[in-house]
């Protein structure tokens, strides 16, 4: 461990590197602590020869190193108190109760987004934890159908199809009820098979056009049955950070945003609010990822942060306590 005013100089220099993303020198750390400057260096000195931290080519002053990151994070960070504006922000969504669980969720975390200066990331459970509970269909201009899903926790999904002409309403109707009949209570992720194999065969003895509407019901439900929902927010939040100032860099990390075996990867696996920062976040050596698990009436999810390793653990970790215990509550 680390001495008192070791500990100190540690959280000053972290502190203020990740307020400014300058290099930390020794007169700005003498005035706060009131020592003499070759007091200072030499701790500066103790600190970069243990790892703590790292010292730039450009400066002669000192920035913290994952290291650094981790021992401020699990020793020295106390969480911050919310401001009142903020908590403000998010309980008008906590207490709105027209919104479903998934929007609380999703609307809150793009609030935290916007306050953080980060990019937000919901993981929703499996869908073989949500059933189906409701399929609607409202028809409008041009051979258009508005498909919606409910599943029985409450999630809500849409999505527009195109018909083939001299496809009635009434035909869109009946094939409506025959989901409705026969599916209700599947799990998401087996309701394409069983529109293939349970629906499929019968259909065609209740609509005349039924290959048509079949198809676009199926391919309306595959695109539902994914195995996790994810609702990103403020994807590009990091290209406002001095360290994405690479293009190849911001580039590689756009992409796995959008590669769901990368984004997989943030799942929580616990209740804890955990913190990974660079290589232990699994995702990318230069971000840090803080993360938690949200379980509601048996539903299981991740809510995240993705930011820079100088990201503002204090406020973070304080804003995913504060979403997790409403959204549990």
């Amino acid at each position: 461990m680390l001495s008192q005013r070791q500990n100190r100089l540690l959280k000053i220099i972290v502190e203020e590197y990740i307020k400014t993303a300058t290099p930390v020198g020794s007169s700005l750390v003498c005035k706060e602590l009131d020592c003499s400057s070759a007091t200072i260096r030499n701790e500066m000195a103790y600190l970069e020869e243990t790892g703590y931290l790292e010292k730039t080519h450009t400066s002669s002053g000192r920035i913290p190193s994952e290291l650094g990151y981790r021992y401020y994070v699990d020793n020295l960070m106390e969480p911050k108190k919310m401001t009142g504006e903020d908590v403000l922000k998010l309980q008008r969504i906590f207490d709105n109760k027209n919104l479903v669980l998934s929007d609380v969720i999703t609307k809150s975390m793009e609030i935290i987004s916007e306050i953080t200066n980060c990019t937000s990331v919901v993981l929703g459970a499996s869908s073989s934890y949500n059933r189906l509970k409701q399929v609607e269909a409202v028809p409008f201009e041009n051979n258009k159908v508005l498909a919606i899903i409910i599943t029985d926790k409450g999630h809500l999904e849409h999505k527009e199809m195109k018909v083939d002409d001299g496809i009635s309403t009434s035909e869109i109707k009946k094939v409506v009820e025959l989901i409705n009949k026969l599916l209700v209570g599947t799990p998401l992720d087996e309701v394409s098979s069983k529109l293939e194999f349970e629906i499929k065969p019968i259909i065609g003895n209740y609509v005349k056009s039924h290959e048509a509407l079949y198809q676009a019901f199926y391919n309306a439900f595959n695109e539902f049955s994914f195995k996790n929902h994810m609702h990103m927010a403020g994807r590009t939040k990091l290209l406002d950070y001095r360290e994405f100032d690479n293009v190849s860099k911001v580039k590689e990390i756009l992409n796995k945003f959008d590669d769901d075996n990368m984004v997989k990867k943030i799942e929580a696996d616990n209740n804890a609010i955990n913190v990974y920062i660079g290589h232990e976040s699994n995702f990318d050596d230069d971000v840090s990822v803080i993360k938690t698990k949200y379980v509601v009436n048996g539903e299981e999810g991740t809510i995240a942060i993705i930011g820079p390793k100088r990201m503002d653990y204090e406020k973070v970790v304080a804003l995913l306590d504060f979403i997790k215990h409403n959204i549990e509550r």
